[in-house]
């Protein structure tokens, strides 16, 4: 067998890496596969820390892009960041997708290990957080969980005081000479945003004249796009929580899927949701 695979190896093929970088040190995999340490001896455990460290990893990856899409956006440079955002949601689409995986997991399998994670919660995802401030969703009382983390927390204070994506779309509507209200444009970046009649107006116009505006109507619709699969995932995030643990208090204080439900009351972008009753 060994001589047929050598045989079968075309000549070009890089063997020794005595000096050169291969795969596994590009990727660092010695870090990387090492940093699943179960608590417990159950078995499942192993599948409920990788597909949590893999969710962190796509989400690095979201807020790569959507930190550059922003800074496209603010700069009026909009066709770089429909690639960006794009890709984004093609991102969405994978970590929706973990849910299916995780639900493998039965309410008896879970409650072998659930005590070895203490108050560890997905509530205290700082990614998961830091996108959801990108995307608009603003809440200063949430910061308390980081605290603790000096180095991490000023970093989460700089980003609920940024404008999110949506701001920048708004910026975008008015440097395309679309009036907008003041208010819209100039305002507090750490609150939730609120809806404004002159926002809704200005992208009415867009929906209604595409081919003057259309690369203002592709980024709406990047939007949307985003703002569907942000609540899918968060949908996918409920049903399972609610399939394997029920209405039980989650690990980290929180009413569990009762308050997962409430989450899915927060909707991005509204004034993109609402003028389509209008067109």
């Amino acid at each position: 067998m060994d001589n047929l695979e050598n045989k079968n190896l075309e000549k070009g093929i890089q063997l020794d890496f005595q000096k050169d970088m291969s795969y596994g040190d590009y990727l660092r995999l010695d870090q990387l596969l090492s940093s699943q340490h179960r608590l417990s001896d159950h078995h499942d455990e192993m599948l409920f820390i990788i597909i949590h460290q893999t969710s962190e990893l796509w989400m690095k990856l979201i807020l790569h892009e959507l930190n550059a899409a922003i800074a496209c956006i603010r700069q009026n440079d909009l066709e770089p960041s429909f690639k960006m955002l794009s890709r984004v949601s093609r991102i969405q689409q994978q970590l929706i997708q973990s849910w299916s995986v995780l639900s493998t997991l039965t309410p008896s399998e879970y409650m072998q290990f659930r005590d070895k994670l203490g108050r560890s919660s997905g509530f205290q995802s700082y990614q998961n957080r830091l996108i959801e401030f990108a995307l608009g969703n603003k809440n200063a009382r949430t910061l308390a969980v980081y605290q603790h983390q000096e180095e991490l927390y000023p970093l989460m204070v700089k980003a609920l005081n940024e404008p999110s994506i949506y701001d920048a779309a708004i910026f975008a509507l008015a440097a395309h000479g679309l009036e907008v209200d003041e208010k819209a444009l100039n305002r507090d970046w750490s609150q939730n945003y609120e809806p404004n009649v002159s926002v809704e107006e200005a992208w009415l116009t867009v929906y209604r004249n595409t081919d003057q505006y259309w690369d203002l109507y592709e980024l709406a619709e990047k939007l949307v796009d985003i703002g569907n699969q942000q609540q899918l995932w968060r949908f996918n995030h409920m049903t399972t929580v609610e399939r394997i643990i029920g209405h039980k208090t989650g690990t980290g204080g929180s009413s569990g899927v009762t308050y997962l439900k409430r989450v899915l009351d927060q909707q991005f972008f509204p004034e993109l949701l609402s003028l389509r009753t209008k067109l």
